[in-house]
């Protein structure tokens, strides 16, 4: 059960500038962590990503950008979903990102966010929800785990010795 008074709500064009910032650094910086972007270009390569999947911005038509919000009117995360999926899977929608700030971590609100991620993604007449997670990403991992999530696909690399 989400802790109540959280729910989603449509971002604004002010908090879409903001978090696609925040969201490009993040997903740069998880890129070269996991060794797959050269550090000097990542946050490019980022920025290039978002703009393919997000052409119009906020407007973009099948995109859900999603602020989870407190019953004072405190957002403590985002929810991005395509309700295509990237690589047309029929039926299947797709969570780009999903994040809890901070400063509220620890308190059940990442259920919550999921749990009204796929509110909207029934309610879009969508019957999968799909995504995928850095395999050092441990807590994440548990929650959707946690959440009925399955392993449909997995990677694995070994760096070698020169």
């Amino acid at each position: 059960m989400p802790p109540p008074g959280v729910t989603l709500r449509p971002m604004t064009q002010e908090e879409f500038d903001a978090w696609q910032a925040e969201v490009a650094r993040a997903y740069a910086d998880e890129q070269v962590a996991a060794g797959n972007w050269p550090a000097d270009r990542a946050l490019q390569l980022a920025q290039e990503g978002q703009a393919g999947f997000l052409p119009d911005g906020l407007a973009t038509e099948g995109m859900l950008l999603l602020n989870g919000v407190l019953a004072d009117g405190t957002v403590v995360g985002r929810v991005w979903v395509g309700l295509r999926h990237p690589r047309d899977v029929p039926d299947c929608a797709f969570l780009y990102d999903l994040e809890v700030d901070a400063g509220h971590r620890g308190r059940g609100l990442g259920r919550a966010l999921l749990e009204g991620a796929e509110r909207a993604v029934r309610a879009a007449g969508v019957g999968a929800l799909e995504l995928n997670v850095f395999g050092d990403n441990a807590t994440a991992i548990s929650l959707y785990a946690s959440a009925g999530y399955t392993v449909t696909q997995q990677q694995m690399r070994k760096r070698l010795p020169h």
